[in-house]
């Protein structure tokens, strides 16, 4: 299960969140979460439950952005350090889903990577240089969005938005979403605006 928060208190939105997606099954759990302001997040994961991240978790925080995942190991072992988030270099993600061809885009080491991506997906992503901001994208694996004035969320299931709105939208397959606090855009492989 994916969620992504932005907005006051976000390290309780995205620990609830994770645990009203328990129900869809997991071996680890993990969130990215940035204060405002700041580029680098601070990484918590482990295997196990979300009670587990719990206890590991900076207990408050004026914490304004961040990115969880609650997660099935289906490649690599189930470990803290196969848990999600995964930060490489400036970018912090999580992912549901498959990615077939990773193995050619990691050889190919792809800047505009996203249009190739083959398989059934949907990846969240905080940039270090871009702050307060998540992007997602995703190919039949299912991204829903929330935004009221005080906060954006964005999560794989409904459910873990209910506290926040009643009302949501599902983001379009091979499309680009930008997220902040005020604003969400979405555009779609080509750049073109997608309401």
């Amino acid at each position: 299960g994916i969620i992504g928060f932005i907005g006051n208190d976000a390290l309780n939105g995205i620990l609830n969140g994770l645990e009203l997606l328990e129900y869809r099954g997991y071996d680890s759990a993990g969130f990215a979460i940035r204060r405002a302001g700041e580029s680098q997040p601070e990484i918590h994961k482990c295997q196990g439950r979300v009670k587990d991240l719990r206890e590991i978790s900076p207990k408050t925080g004026d914490y304004t952005c961040g990115i969880g995942h609650t997660r099935w190991a289906t490649h690599g072992g189930v470990s803290d350090t196969n848990a999600h988030p995964h930060r490489v270099g400036k970018v912090t993600l999580v992912h549901n889903g498959i990615v077939e061809n990773y193995k050619e885009l990691r050889e190919a080491n792809e800047v505009e990577a996203v249009k190739k991506l083959k398989g059934t997906y949907a990846l969240v992503v905080m940039f270090d240089d871009i702050p307060d901001t998540i992007y997602a994208t995703r190919n039949v694996s299912p991204i829903v969005v929330a935004k009221n004035e005080e906060l954006t969320i964005l999560a794989s299931d409904p459910a873990a938005l209910y506290e926040y709105s009643k009302e949501f939208f599902v983001l379009d397959e091979k499309c680009i979403l930008k997220a902040t606090k005020a604003q969400v855009s979405v555009v779609d492989f080509n750049g073109q605006e997608v309401q």
